[in-house]
């Protein structure tokens, strides 16, 4: 397993907060949500979307 802020950083214009107690991570990025949770997917955590703020 990899961190999500890991491989965020490596994709490149993203912008997020991870909120360790919910187990949620916030993300504003350029990037289409499927690419994201794609990206995500990668750590081999649980990975959903919640929609937008």
């Amino acid at each position: 397993r990899s961190c999500g802020g890991c491989v965020l950083n490596k994709l490149g214009g993203v912008q997020f907060e991870i909120d360790l107690p919910n187990e949620k991570v916030n993300i504003d990025s350029e990037h289409s949500v499927d690419t994201l949770l794609n990206t995500l997917k990668k750590t081999g955590n649980y990975v959903s979307y919640l929609g937008d703020k």
